[in-house]
């Protein structure tokens, strides 16, 4: 099957995207990354598998041979960067957020269909054997209701992580903690418990002195009933994330990997009627799958060459960013606020504070 040409667009946390897609020469090749630091981008590219390297957006959207861009720019460049991708014809990969405002989901929506061009929003957290175990779980019915849930999303950033000049502040990273660190754990709580309803926030600043949040304590309704919290800090003595889920036949909990919380292993306890032989049998049974940005990848080439994925969807992404919307209205309000955002909301353009 033809493989892939894709371009990095940023050579920060596009090293991590240019490792995956090394990982798997069969789906894709590297055609180009592009960087406006030139040195960045040419240090991390290996002789054996040679990308070209530039600092032309615009001569990589009009290079033919390109048909997916990878977007891994600060927050802010997100919109502007995959829309002019999609125009041009291209496939996009967006890390997150994928954009800054539900009202710009909206706008990339929209000019997706107009175009026919995908957006594969970057959630490869939900790619892993331990999130694979629990969906089986709950696909086998033997999980039965959701309860509760619990999330840490506990790490450590200090000054040195905030020398980066956009770091820290509303202009260039667009939100704190709630939108750059704990987006995938909140993610991961409606891939696996469906969708929120509505959430009540707290945040703070404690740890660093910069504009946005560092610390926030959530409390989350569930459509389905089911109620969860989320503790977040860049305070943590060490990086760790936890994932603690209670249904009506199992509990699941991850372990405390910081940027794998998907992968690892997992505990899956039994509740009776459920038998801990019934749990077992279903999560030994479920093969080792790629994980995380591998994982990613492999999907997204095969929703590119028309097989069945599992990818995330821009409205999948919509809803994580009517979630970080209402977040922040619900810190401000001091109120909880109910999902979806509409049109008529206070945060639909955007939740960066006015001047």
């Amino acid at each position: 099957m033809k493989k892939v040409k894709v371009a990095i667009i940023g050579a920060g946390i596009g090293q991590k995207h240019y490792i995956a897609y090394q990982q798997l020469p069969e789906m894709y090749d590297v055609a180009a990354i592009c960087d406006v630091d030139i040195a960045r981008a040419q240090a991390f590219v290996d002789d054996a598998h040679l990308a070209r390297v530039t600092d032309n957006f615009d001569a990589v959207l009009a290079d033919p041979e390109v048909e997916l861009v990878d977007i891994c720019l600060p927050p802010h460049l997100h919109f502007d960067f995959t829309a002019r991708a999609m125009r041009a014809g291209k496939d996009v990969i967006c890390e997150k957020p994928l954009a800054n405002s539900v009202a710009d989901v909206d706008r990339l929506i929209a000019i997706s269909t107009e175009t026919g061009r995908t957006v594969f929003p970057v959630f490869q957290y939900r790619f892993g054997k331990g999130i694979s175990q629990l969906r089986a779980l709950i696909d086998s019915g033997l999980a039965g209701r959701p309860f509760v849930a619990s999330l840490e999303t506990h790490w450590n950033r200090g000054a040195d992580y905030y020398a980066v000049d956009w770091r820290g502040t509303w202009k260039g990273e667009q939100g704190g903690a709630i939108l750059g660190h704990a987006i995938h754990a909140h993610d991961l709580l409606t891939f696996i418990m469906g969708r929120v309803s509505s959430v009540f926030a707290r945040v703070a600043t404690r740890v660093n002195d910069i504009e946005v949040e560092d610390c926030a304590a959530l409390s989350i309704t569930l459509e389905n009933g089911a109620l969860a919290t989320s503790s977040v800090t860049l305070g943590g003595g060490a990086d760790t994330s936890r994932l603690r889920f209670c249904f009506a036949g199992v509990t699941a909990e991850s372990g405390s990997n910081p940027y794998r919380p998907a992968e690892g292993e997992w505990t899956f306890t039994a509740r009776a009627p459920v038998t801990q032989d019934q749990v077992d049998a279903v999560v030994n049974a479920v093969a080792d799958p790629p994980a995380g940005q591998v994982g990613f990848s492999v999907e997204v080439f095969r929703a590119l060459r028309g097989l069945e994925a599992h990818y995330v969807n821009i409205d999948e992404a919509r809803r994580s960013i009517e979630f970080v919307s209402a977040t922040y209205q619900s810190a401000r309000s001091d109120m909880p606020v109910s999902l979806p955002i509409k049109d008529d909301d206070a945060t639909y353009d955007g939740w960066t504070p006015k001047a």
